[in-house]
């Protein structure tokens, strides 16, 4: 059965005020409308946007302590040219990453814009992930610290909060740790094991997220980061009370929903952006790609 709470986040009617009403047909519920992402008129208007985004998830990484030296990486499909990727550079800070510096890959690890060095780590792992999910717009992966940590129990979140609901049944557990990814059969084995999931968590490396949207992606690894710092902490202090299948899948729908990734990163946004407005300048050059085909 549908969860009521979806219509939380309904598409207004064109030109309709955001705004809640009590649902006539269910006596005090509540109908929300939420803002929609947006829709762009050309490629280069939604390759800016994406690429703006991407680098503002680096910022919030780094503010929130989400990277790690040089290990991590972030990527997102060009949109006129799906089977290309944005990536930052390997060695630049996630605190220090601007719209030029981003690289454009392909899926046999060329760097088709940029000078800067390619992480072999990023190629491996998010070649294929986009290759096996048509889905995954884009793919946030780093060494954050309660997800390390958490990686080392090799288990699934469990519904503990309402926000761990997020990823209730839509995340998956990769076995074993063989090394630093720097071979296509860990690649592989990454995406086989990740499916159709929102999420994994790799046994002692830590945690990826996608989205069809870099807002849902990024999102995604802050919210699943918190959830496993959470039940750490539950653990540590005794045994933790599980929500109810029937009432963690039902959340689920609500607050794991692609719209509601997409909608929970954008006071992120507003705060980033705010703070460090150099991520919002852009130029022609910005939105334009010129592959010499």
């Amino acid at each position: 059965m549908e969860n009521d709470a979806v219509k939380f986040f309904k598409a207004p009617e064109p030109g309709a005020k955001i705004s809640f009403t009590k649902d006539p047909n269910k006596p005090g519920k509540f109908i929300f409308t939420m803002p929609q992402p947006p829709t762009f008129s050309s490629f280069g208007e939604e390759r800016v946007h994406r690429k703006q985004r991407l680098v503002a998830a680096f910022r919030i990484f780094a503010k929130l302590g989400l990277d790690e030296g040089v290990g991590g990486h972030l990527t997102c499909r060009d949109p006129e040219h799906p089977e290309l990727f944005w990536v930052n550079p390997f060695g630049r800070s996630f605190a220090c990453i601007t719209i030029k510096d981003l690289l454009l890959v392909d899926h046999n690890g060329t760097v088709v814009v940029g000078t800067s060095p390619l992480n072999a780590a990023a190629f491996v792992i998010h070649s294929k992930i986009h290759g096996a999910r048509e889905d995954a717009i884009a793919a946030c992966h780093s060494h954050s610290v309660y997800g390390k940590a958490f990686s080392t129990l090799a288990k699934p979140v469990l519904p503990v909060t309402q926000d761990a609901c997020m990823f209730y049944e839509d995340h998956a557990v990769l076995p074993g740790f063989n090394g630093v990814v720097a071979d296509e059969v860990e690649g592989d084995r990454i995406a086989e094991v990740l499916g159709s999931c929102k999420a994994i968590v790799m046994q002692n490396h830590g945690l990826l997220t996608v989205g069809k949207t870099v807002d849902e992606a990024a999102f995604w690894f802050i919210a699943l980061d918190k959830a496993c710092h959470v039940q750490l902490l539950a653990e540590a202090a005794g045994t933790p009370t599980l929500i109810a299948h029937e009432v963690a899948a039902d959340s689920h729908k609500t607050v794991g929903s692609s719209l509601s990734g997409w909608f929970n990163f954008q006071p992120y946004y507003q705060m980033i952006t705010r703070e460090q407005p150099d991520i919002l300048k852009v130029d022609d050059e910005d939105a334009q790609l010129n592959l010499g085909e």
